[in-house]
């Protein structure tokens, strides 16, 4: 299961959240809107490598490879 960090649009509140699936929506914790990815977090990696702070352009950083 993918975990993601997501920031909601109505109240701003940013939270982490497991989903089954990378496109399933999640809802705020706080206010219960819809919420959008939050690309510009850091990424850890399970190896054990640097942390990262995603772009969210996949094709010009680099960073997660």
């Amino acid at each position: 299961m993918p975990f993601f960090e997501y920031k909601c649009p109505k109240c701003g509140k940013i939270f982490e959240e497991y989903v089954k699936k990378f496109d399933d929506e999640a809802k705020c914790p706080a206010c219960g809107e819809t919420a959008n990815k939050n690309y510009s977090g850091s990424i850890y990696s399970a190896t054990g490598a640097k942390k990262i702070n995603c772009t969210g352009n996949c094709k010009t950083c680099g960073g997660c490879k």
